[in-house]
């Protein structure tokens, strides 16, 4: 009887994670509690960033088999929305419904700095593709330059289909880091490219947008997209769809699920099983820190190509544009528009400029979207 209960626990114990944990797997504990803690202690997109770390965590646990990789598994099932391409566009839903495209409607000419602010993405394709990587992979990793994760994840999904697929954890996971970073990341490049006397510019008052324009608006958008990229059909049509339910004042009981309900599970199932892609066996790689560091450098690229962009502005238009706003055509909302607004407010405090870089900021999420439509119309 002694023999049998200590031979069970020998089994339990040898059996047991503890005997079976490779150390890279400690290693990626230890990395998903690091952004557990930025997203817990330091508030960094802790919606996703808290699910996606805590999925790096369970995809880890030896001999969990808790992995998206992991068939007959409720991970694996869940992932399917990502693989599909089904969780990215139901973000873009809820976004939609939560986004005020009055400061893009009342400026038309924020399309050109969101535009601009697309030009890291391009850069960095260049820049993975002489480091190696194939055109899929690079265009994959070169999305993560337009700082907005569900477009990252969609167009990673699409392009590496049949491919390297394992590579969409770590470039989801460096798009919401770098996302969540942006506090961090923009402010110096900001300063760095422009002059104390251009910080200081201070706006005109932008002017009031009819109910009519913001109804008209996200159909006109959708209609021209859609054929000119139709393969940001799926992104920005959904973005739109989300904005024109708002704006149209009929169905607020389906804005209020799609705000709320809809986007809050999407975007447990998008983090936690985007998360649980990060096994150890494919995030510790040479692949993973080029990801990373590529990533980096397009988001600093599209920050910066939005800022000199403003310069330009600036300069044709008398003085009159303020550069700092360029810097939120990178399509993180509507944080990279605090970020402009606390820049120019540290030159001058009375300087209101969080109005004028939202619409940036939201050309930038359309940007981004019509980026990713024709990396996938080139390279899928």
């Amino acid at each position: 009887m002694i023999e049998t209960f200590i031979q069970s626990v020998s089994d339990l114990w040898t059996g047991s994670g503890f005997m079976n944990a490779d150390w890279r797997q400690l290693v990626m504990i230890g990395v998903s509690c690091l952004l557990m803690y930025l997203a817990i202690v330091k508030q960094f997109e802790p919606l996703l960033l808290l699910p996606i770390a805590f999925g790096m965590l369970l995809a880890n646990i030896p001999l969990a088999g808790l992995s998206s990789y992991s068939e007959d598994g409720l991970i694996y099932y869940l992932y399917q929305g990502v693989k599909l391409g089904i969780y990215p566009p139901l973000i873009f839903l809820g976004i939609g419904t939560m986004t005020d495209f009055g400061p893009l409607i009342a400026n038309p000419n924020s399309f050109l700095l969101g535009a601009a602010a697309q030009g890291g993405i391009f850069f960095t394709f260049i820049g993975a593709m002489v480091l190696g990587f194939t055109p899929q992979e690079a265009g994959s990793i070169a999305i993560i330059g337009g700082a907005d994760g569900p477009t990252a994840i969609y167009t990673a999904k699409t392009l590496l289909a049949g491919g390297n697929e394992q590579m969409i954890g770590s470039i989801a996971v460096a798009a919401y880091s770098y996302m969540a970073l942006v506090p961090l990341i923009q402010p110096p490049i900001m300063k760095a490219l422009t002059t104390k006397k251009e910080r200081a510019v201070v706006m005109a008052q932008l002017r009031p947008v009819s109910r009519t324009e913001k109804i008209i608006f996200p159909i006109i958008v959708t209609v021209l997209v859609s054929f000119l990229v139709p393969d940001a059909a799926p992104l920005v049509g959904m973005l739109m769809l989300g904005n024109l339910m708002r704006e149209s004042g009929v169905v607020e009981r389906l804005v209020k699920t799609a705000q709320n309900e809809l986007m809050n599970i999407i975007t447990i199932f998008l983090g936690v099983t985007v998360g649980a892609t990060t096994t150890y066996d494919v995030f510790l790689t040479w692949d993973t820190i080029k990801i990373v560091v590529l990533g980096l450098a397009a988001f600093c690229l599209g920050t910066a190509c939005g800022v000199l962009f403003g310069k330009l502005m600036y300069i044709f238009t008398g003085g009159k544009v303020n550069p700092l706003i360029g810097s939120a055509g990178v399509s993180a909302v509507p944080m990279a528009a605090r970020v402009s607004q606390k820049v120019g407010a540290e030159t001058d405090p009375t300087n209101f400029l969080l109005m004028h870089a939202m619409g940036p900021n939201v050309a930038g999420v359309i940007g981004s979207a019509v980026a990713a439509g024709v990396l996938i119309s080139i390279l899928g």
